[in-house]
């Protein structure tokens, strides 16, 4: 690791600033679901334990640059207090929170970052501000990291900087999963689209041995190959691309497993007559909306010989049942080989967490990142500067 951890800082007596993802649902002025402040947790009692004091940074919503009253942070401090055990104190300006004596073992809030509209701009005045604030900087917030921002990126050049521990959890799984993963590696790419995953499969082709394409993808793939796809959702026009794609994968020694059989309807909607058919014999009527159990006991099989797993899309409509079914399956298979301790499993992106927390497979997945865009750009082998400045 390039980068350095509240491990090799020296932190008694010092205020780090710490940028957290504390963006929580709030309803009625109240935390609806605390799971990203639940943690920071880690991170902050580390940090106040060694005798330093925290100074949180965080954004919550988009208020494109301006003051919006109802996305104060403010109103997370009851919840934060109660998490912490401590009243947290808070700040609305720099300037004020300067003039807080915060002691050892003490936690102050800064409002929201992106009220002021040099924060998206990572303006140098902004970040100098930021670090007159404290002695260290720490990152905790990886799901912020692609964003180059005054309080990810500009202020970790003025400060002694580290990762936090949720930083650090993720740095390490995503690096175990990809820079240095044992094989064979296996990578579950599925989505809606071919389009918004070229980046991805370019990335992932020389670094895993298989990828089983999932979702309104494989329609894709499947119609390049020739293969009528019905009323499915497909990028017909993609079809050069596609075939562009697997060449490239067979050139790589990168196995594409497609479905074998897919479930189809008439109609999307839930309860649907769905039709279990050969993947070459979807009727002109209908559409694909999930893979079949065929297809499902050959994605067993591969997870079944794999050591490492990367998950980033569903392989089927899975917001709508019995369209869910093939994700689920899988998605459960491989929490069995994960809990048992035969497969690395490693995945995120916002409709994969949601498909896992579904399937109740999530829990024992070797590591489930919720940082969303940030985990695709990693996947896609794009740089994070917010990663990137601590590394410097």
């Amino acid at each position: 690791m390039s980068w350095k951890t509240l491990d090799d800082m020296a932190l008694e007596r010092t205020r780090v600033v710490t940028r957290v993802d504390i963006n929580v649902p709030v309803a009625d002025g109240k935390v609806t679901d605390s799971t990203r402040i639940d943690r920071i947790i880690p991170t902050v009692t580390d940090i106040l334990a060694a005798g330093g004091s925290v100074i949180l940074l965080a954004h919550f919503g988009r208020p494109g640059g301006k003051t919006v009253p109802e996305l104060s942070l403010k109103q997370l401090v009851p919840t934060l207090s109660e998490k912490f055990g401590q009243q947290v104190l808070f700040a609305a300006t720099v300037d004020e929170a300067k003039a807080i004596p915060l002691k050892a073992g003490e936690i102050l809030l800064l409002e929201n970052t992106r009220f002021d509209p040099r924060e998206t701009e990572n303006d140098p005045t902004l970040a100098v501000d930021y670090a007159s604030l404290g002695d260290i900087y720490c990152n905790d917030a990886f799901s912020a990291a692609h964003r180059a921002h005054a309080s990810t990126e500009g202020i970790a050049h003025l400060l002694p900087s580290c990762a936090g521990r949720l930083m650090q959890t993720e740095l390490q799984a995503l690096e175990k999963a990809l820079s240095k993963p044992e094989h064979p590696v296996v990578a579950v790419v599925g989505g809606a689209k071919v389009s918004s995953k070229l980046d991805l499969l370019g990335n992932l082709i020389p670094k895993v041995d298989q990828i089983i394409i999932g979702g309104g993808m494989a329609n894709t793939f499947l119609a390049a190959q020739g293969i009528d796809v019905g009323k499915s959702l497909c990028e017909h026009d993609l079809a050069d691309t596609a075939r562009d794609i697997m060449a490239a994968a067979k050139a790589g020694n990168c196995e594409l497993i497609l479905p074998v059989d897919v479930v189809t309807a008439t109609e999307f909607k839930a309860g649907a007559e769905a039709t279990t058919v050969p993947a070459d014999a979807c009727p002109a009527d209908a559409m694909i909306l999930d893979a079949g159990p065929e297809s499902v006991a050959q994605v067993a099989a591969v997870f079944d010989a794999a050591k490492t797993l990367v998950w980033n899309g569903p392989l089927g409509a899975f917001e709508i049942p019995p369209f869910n079914m093939a994700t689920d399956a899988a998605a459960l298979h491989a929490a069995k080989l994960s809990k048992a301790g035969k497969l690395l499993s490693v995945a995120g992106g916002g409709d994969t967490v949601a498909a896992l927390n579904g399937s109740g497979a999530a829990a024992d997945f070797t590591y489930i990142s919720t940082a969303g865009g940030a985990f695709l750009e990693w996947l896609e082998g794009k740089t994070l500067p917010g990663v990137a400045a601590l590394e410097s």
